[in-house]
């Protein structure tokens, strides 16, 4: 039952019939008159513009289709407003939080037509079977869903790697534009695990996402070399510049994770060509698309940060489309592509009136009116917790080496709310156990595989979270099958832990011998069944619990879940022990010398 980019490429028959409404020979099924049409290709304006539809694609666009109008054409008067391309979202991650119905009810009447996804966070719990799972809730969408596949850059050895089969699988796919974000420093430090992968991704075709926080010229250039065609992690114009100039795509990334838009728009006075500049958001919390919006508002913010509003929308359209190959389906308003469109006030106010999608008006100011599918997933990703046996509080003890009354112990220090890096604390010695001290705010954390390894465990400390009391414990670690949990109590991270898996995946705080606040996420462990506005309620409820025990960060759940990223400098945990980036090696608590297998 496997629908894929063919779905989207007129077949003889269609193309035979958009010949015939592009001559006026047959009508059309939608026709858009009296708009001033901005064509992405030259950079114009065209006033009076009239767009002849047939099934989903364009079949004419020029200033009179009045013969390829009939009696049953659907007309649509722009009065003078501006269309647009629709609007294409090149990276996001939509295997987070919420189910892909329920941000698509956010996301379509902004006026993302197109959207490319990463896919990686089903691979370590779910294998090949969850993500093809995932990229079967993107099909017979309202919009045009594409995956990325996983490369799976994974602190963890257990979840580090592909399959190669399973990459041979899914590169194949037409649904499957590329291969997913992999980062800089796992490709210099074991390039033997991911040049094959780049090669096979290559050899369709296909594009390799990139990831280059950090990296100096010399290794950013060895990156490239390698085939690396897009980087989302830019900061700074200089930034991005530096990519440009070596060929890159740049994606500049303004979504919940980071907001990097306004300080990277000084490029504007640089001089340079926009044409390999995209807009992008890497992922949007619940509560941020309720409340601004999705591409529409990165496209504006764009504008209003000093982008000539046509490169805008082109940093939105078709760049993006040129980038993943896609450019014969979307990105521009042209026969043969789909029909993709979005009715604008001017090119300043990006304000979509109406959204049209393969050729359907799918939104009108605002509301929706063509409903997602919801996809019901199958029992594999909904049976990704496996614990073996309950954990308990015993789990979570740090025996000291010897009989000291204090020890010098490894410690993950928060430097921000996503950066950590690696300290040395002497920390009393209880009972021949690593006590935490709370007063100088150093707890416990640990990573405990709920996949692939079921019931491993690895715990050490960490300095800076900020948790006062209680524990906090989720099953979306990023890059890996681990359930994450911090805590100042040992009893409340093994109960938080315990609730997980009798949801089968969520997020859980406890405090004092009870759960405080939880969030279900029985699909994979990742993605919650609730409306999208329930969740965001919940988020919020678990973020202010989080922040009233002490924790400083403005997204507590996202700080604890991206210690077990490969992404994020420099020092991480997963099941298997503590780990430097830098260096690669993982270690246990006391000194550098490597955990045992």
């Amino acid at each position: 039952n496997e629908k894929n980019m063919k779905s989207f490429i007129p077949d003889e028959d269609a193309s035979r019939r958009l010949m015939a409404v592009a001559r006026g020979r047959a009508y059309a099924d939608l026709a858009v008159v009296n708009a001033r049409m901005l064509n992405v290709y030259t950079g114009e304006i065209l006033d009076g513009s009239q767009i002849a539809v047939s099934d989903k694609w364009i079949a004419s666009v020029g200033r009179d289709a009045s013969a390829s109008i009939g009696p049953k054409t659907h007309v649509i008067d722009a009065a003078g407003n501006v269309v647009i391309p629709g609007l294409i979202e090149g990276h996001t991650h939509l295997v987070w939080l919420a189910s892909v119905s329920e941000y698509l009810r956010y996301l379509i009447p902004g006026g993302t037509t197109t959207l490319i996804s990463e896919t990686l966070e089903a691979y370590p719990v779910a294998g090949l079977d969850g993500v093809i799972d995932v990229l079967a809730s993107f099909k017979d969408q309202p919009i045009k869903l594409f995956g990325t596949a996983p490369a799976m850059v994974s602190i963890s050895r257990a979840a580090e790697g592909i399959d190669s089969s399973h990459l041979a699988s899914l590169v194949s796919r037409e649904d499957v534009v590329g291969l997913g974000e992999s980062y800089w420093q796992a490709l210099l430090q074991r390039p033997d695990t991911l040049l094959p992968a780049y090669a096979a991704v290559r050899g369709q075709r296909k594009t390799l996402e990139g990831h280059s926080a950090g990296a100096s010229e010399k290794k950013l250039n060895a990156y490239v070399a390698a085939g690396i065609s897009s980087c989302h992690e830019p900061i700074s114009a200089q930034d991005v510049l530096d990519r440009i100039r070596l060929g890159l795509y740049v994606m500049i990334r303004e979504g919940s994770i980071r907001r990097d838009l306004a300080a990277i728009s000084k490029i504007v006075h640089m001089g340079v060509d926009c044409r390999r500049l995209i807009l992008s958001t890497d992922g949007i919390a619940p509560d941020d698309l309720i409340a601004k919006g999705g591409l529409e508002y990165v496209l504006q913010k764009a504008i209003d940060c000093g982008f000539d509003p046509v490169a805008a929308v082109q940093m939105a359209t078709l760049n993006v489309a040129e980038h993943f190959g896609i450019d014969d389906l979307a990105g521009g308003i042209a026969p043969g592509r789909c029909a993709d469109m979005l009715v604008v006030p001017d090119l300043k106010t990006i304000e979509p009136r109406r959204v049209i999608s393969n050729g359907r008006v799918v939104a009108e100011k605002g509301h929706l009116l063509v409903a997602p599918r919801a996809h019901a997933y199958g029992p594999q990703s909904r049976d990704t917790i496996r614990l073996g046996t309950d954990v308990d509080r015993e789990r979570f003890a740090i025996a000291a080496p010897g009989r000291p009354s204090t020890v010098t112990v490894r410690v993950i220090d928060m430097v921000s709310d996503l950066v950590t890096r690696d300290a040395a604390y002497d920390m009393p010695v209880v009972g021949g156990r690593v006590a935490v001290d709370t007063a100088r705010d150093i707890i416990t954390v640990a990573a405990i595989d709920r996949t692939r390894q079921p019931g491993k465990t690895f715990t050490g400390l960490i300095h800076g979270f900020g948790l006062a009391r209680g524990a906090l414990a989720a099953s979306s670690a990023w890059d890996s099958s681990d359930i994450i949990v911090v805590g100042a109590d040992e009893g409340d991270m093994a109960l938080a832990v315990n609730r997980i898996a009798d949801m089968q995946g969520g997020a859980v705080l406890c405090d004092g011998g009870r759960v405080v606040q939880e969030i279900p996420m029985p699909v994979l462990g990742i993605i919650s069944d609730l409306p999208m506005e329930t969740l965001a309620s919940r988020l919020t409820a678990l973020k202010a619990a989080v922040r009233e025990r002490g924790c400083p960060f403005p997204d507590p759940l996202l700080s604890l879940v991206a210690l077990t990223g490969a992404a994020i400098p420099f020092f991480r945990i997963c099941e298997e022990g503590l780990v430097d980036l830098k260096t690669g090696r993982t270690a246990g608590c006391f000194g550098d010398a490597p955990v045992d297998d």
